[in-house]
């Protein structure tokens, strides 16, 4: 029983995790790219890290800028796709990846899937906004 209970709670623990990465997917995204381009010109384990940290938190202090200071509602929604696009495609894969060995039909895994993606792209966009009126509040 105690097995049980524990692979039940690890199971919603790796749930809670993976939706917390797959909205900040976009920053995960850059800090990777970046960390894996610092290693290979020849930086160390900690100025890669350095360079993850800056390659993320220059991608959201960008998206954000973009949010806070254009008028334009056209490049507003550009700057939110770009953030919630990366989410999305990181929302359908989760969902895709726990349902494929649960549900034989390929149409009901795609269409959870998009529900999944749907979600955390929406997830995504919604602490996107409340970080930028957060950071940026009078």
């Amino acid at each position: 029983m105690t097995l049980i209970l524990l692979a039940i709670f690890l199971t919603i623990v790796a749930c809670v995790i993976a939706y917390h990465l797959a909205i900040w997917a976009l920053p995960v995204m850059v800090a990777i790219t970046a960390a894996q381009y610092a290693w290979t010109a020849g930086a160390g384990v900690l100025m890669s890290g350095f360079a993850a940290i800056g390659a993320a938190l220059l991608s959201m202090t960008l998206v954000i800028a973009v949010l806070v200071f254009a008028k334009s509602p056209v490049l507003r929604l550009v700057a939110l796709t770009g953030f919630a696009v990366p989410a999305m495609i990181a929302g359908y894969a989760f969902v895709h990846g726990i349902t494929k060995n649960l549900i034989d039909s390929g149409v009901a895994i795609n269409l959870l899937g998009g529900i999944g993606g749907l979600i955390i792209g929406i997830a995504a966009i919604a602490q996107l906004n409340a970080l930028g009126e957060s950071v940026f509040s009078d």
